[in-house]
């Protein structure tokens, strides 16, 4: 499984989003993280741009921020 981390430079919800991925697969989850840089895409500005973090899984489910670490594995697992 491969999850999108949709992120920018210098935020720091990301960065706790990104701590969170961390954990789970520290904790045994296996994905890949792929961090997605909105700042490159005029598009995904518009799309994440007051959203992020964001993250997106391989059939396309999104989970928003604020979310907690139990969010986060219901959703990896789902």
């Amino acid at each position: 499984m491969k999850i999108e981390l949709y992120t920018t430079t210098g935020c720091h919800l990301c960065e706790e989003a990104l701590f969170l991925l961390h954990q789970a697969q520290r904790d045994g989850h296996t994905f890949k993280i792929c961090e997605v840089e909105i700042a490159d895409s005029e598009y995904l500005i518009d799309t994440y741009g007051i959203r992020i973090p964001v993250i997106r899984s391989d059939d396309t489910r999104e989970l928003n921020w604020p979310f907690s670490y139990s969010q986060l594995l219901d959703f990896i697992m789902f």
